[in-house]
């Protein structure tokens, strides 16, 4: 029998970004996956503040160079790749001059979100796509950690779902206790508008807030993960609401073959 091919996403990983309990995650989860008999691959956005000479990161050139249409304006995909030699995994980074040069991650040095953080969410989530497909590697289980990576079950289930690559793909989203103030921008709605998506489809998002990005997330997911003990209050009422197959929250020592043996039972539909 193949092994299972499972396709981490996340917003950020440790040693490239600081320590956090999701950049943990992100980093030990693949291995200890990888080291349980599947394939991975894994894949994190190049925010500016990466220092690509000292974590090696150099650019794949036949990945690159696509162009992708947000909000009808043009923007070249850039895929980099750096290797964490201690776990034998490589990384693929996300890039973009528009979205990704500048030196922090979601806001600025006075903690200001950044406007376009729904456009920089859309451009990661679809880049990860396209990548993936062009890497001709078809994932039996997608692993999205955090809100900006949440775009990715509505893509894959709407967008992609005829696409061979992402047909069988199963689809889990990891909650973390990492909010963002504030909303998106108000035609964030919109912009998600992209091939097989309707406009009932994102109605969630008409009040672009963390907690209806999450259930967009939710929505489109086959599986959801507690990463963190404190969970948004009313994104945990809607997941217990939907009756999604769940992993709640566990520790260090537990995480990693709890979610191995989530991520079999959902591809052998075992729910």
């Amino acid at each position: 029998m193949e092994s299972i091919k499972v396709l981490f996403v996340s917003q950020e990983i440790t040693p490239y970004l600081p320590e956090t309990e999701m950049s943990v995650i992100a980093r030990n989860l693949p291995q200890g996956i990888q080291e349980r008999g599947k394939e991975i691959r894994t894949f994190m956005p190049k925010f500016g503040c990466i220092n690509e000479r000292r974590n090696q990161l150099h650019e794949v050139i036949r990945l690159s160079g696509m162009n992708l249409i947000i909000d009808d304006a043009d923007h070249p995909l850039i895929i980099k790749v750096a290797s964490i030699q201690s776990a034998r995994m490589q990384v693929y980074f996300i890039d973009n001059e528009d979205y990704f040069q500048r030196k922090y991650t979601l806001a600025d040095e006075n903690k200001k979100f950044f406007k376009d953080n729904d456009e920089r969410a859309i451009f990661f989530a679809r880049g990860v796509i396209e990548t993936v497909r062009k890497l001709r590697w078809d994932p039996d289980v997608i692993h999205c950690h955090g809100w900006f990576t949440g775009l990715l079950p509505l893509y894959i289930k709407k967008s992609f779902s005829d696409d061979p690559i992402f047909m069988k793909t199963k689809v889990v989203h990891s909650v973390y206790d990492n909010e963002f103030p504030d909303t998106l921008d108000k035609n964030f709605k919109n912009k998600l508008l992209f091939s097989g998506i309707t406009e009932k489809d994102v109605d969630i998002v008409s009040q672009p807030t963390y907690a209806n990005v999450s259930k967009l997330a939710i929505d489109m997911s086959d599986g959801v993960i507690y990463g963190s003990p404190n969970i948004n209050e009313e994104v945990k009422e809607y997941v217990e609401k939907t009756k999604k197959p769940l992993v709640t929250f566990k520790g260090e020592d537990e995480y990693i073959d709890a979610y191995n043996t989530f991520y079999e039972k959902l591809v052998n539909e075992d729910y």
